[in-house]
């Protein structure tokens, strides 16, 4: 089994007819996405990647039975299209763009909860099911269908992690980028819930990055919810402290939101954390009593 997308899944791509939303919905479809149109107004009618193009969303929803999207959407028009997926009642929604303004996102994301819509990000790689759907921007060669759910802050970091999980055997159910910026859709604590009812996900890994408390409630829930190993890596333990870091805007003030304060806490709920990456799946492994 897996969370949040799977064979099942009927894509609608909003951003279609750009570079990159043409690129990624090629490579959705290769890996076997059922991707069953495109929106881009202004363009309705024509066909993109060999599927139809619409200029809304709400025509594409009813004309294809879609219930997700995902947003390749230029930053100016990114709110407008989030809005329009999550006013067409589709149950998913994935937002690729970066640098939609934290205000605009606190809208948006309480507009979703009342709506009833899950969305993914933004400024996140998206997720892929391995072997069922893949709906972003992840290299999917390196995943392979296993149990190991993923779930990470980091974009890049999650490849190297999940590379590293395929070479050591250790399959994935579904692996999440749930983005790093300050307001996003779904979290951690999201992740973990749904990994945790799911029966085909025997473990999870968490990758988490310094700033906000994000890995400290997760830590929570995991002490008090979870009955399947949970490891963890977090980046950024060389950061220092008041100097902002990265493009997702990762700051530590006042001793909050340090790799050292998660790390203890990850571990005080039973969390292995490791000191590299690469040291995940021999701990994951010890984890399972595999090693």
């Amino acid at each position: 089994m897996s969370i949040l997308i799977d064979e099942n899944t009927k894509l609608l791509v909003q951003g279609i007819t750009g570079r990159d939303g043409l690129f990624h919905t090629e490579r959705m479809i290769e890996y076997g996405t059922k991707v069953v149109g495109g929106v881009t107004p202004g363009k309705g009618g024509t066909e993109a990647a060999g599927v139809p193009v619409f200029d809304t969303v709400a025509e594409a929803a009813e004309a294809t039975g879609a219930n997700a999207s995902i947003i390749f959407v230029p930053v100016k028009f990114a709110a407008d299209a989030v809005y329009e997926a999550i006013g067409a009642g589709l149950a998913l929604v994935v937002i690729i763009t970066e640098g939609i303004p934290v205000d605009e996102m606190n809208r948006i994301y309480h507009y979703a909860h009342e709506r009833g819509t899950r969305f993914v990000g933004p400024n996140c790689p998206g997720l892929i099911s391995p072997g069922k759907c893949k709906v972003g921007i992840m290299p999917a060669r390196i995943h392979e269908p296993g149990d190991v759910g993923v779930v990470s802050r980091s974009g890049t970091l999650t490849y190297e992690v999940v590379y590293a999980l395929t070479r050591a055997g250790l399959g994935q159910s579904t692996c999440v980028g749930i983005g790093g910026d300050a307001v996003i859709g779904t979290g951690f604590l999201d992740c973990l819930e749904l990994f945790e009812a799911d029966a085909g996900t025997g473990s999870v890994v968490l990758i988490g990055e310094i700033g906000g408390d994000d890995e400290e409630r997760a830590a929570d829930f995991v002490q008090a919810n979870m009955t399947k190993p949970v490891v963890s890596f977090i980046a950024g333990r060389t950061a220092p402290p008041g100097k902002r870091m990265g493009h997702a805007g990762a700051i530590i003030s006042g001793g909050a939101g340090t790799a050292e304060g998660k790390r203890q806490a990850l571990l005080a709920a039973g969390v292995g954390v490791a000191d590299t990456p690469s040291a995940l799946p021999d701990m994951l492994k010890k984890a399972l009593g595999k090693a």
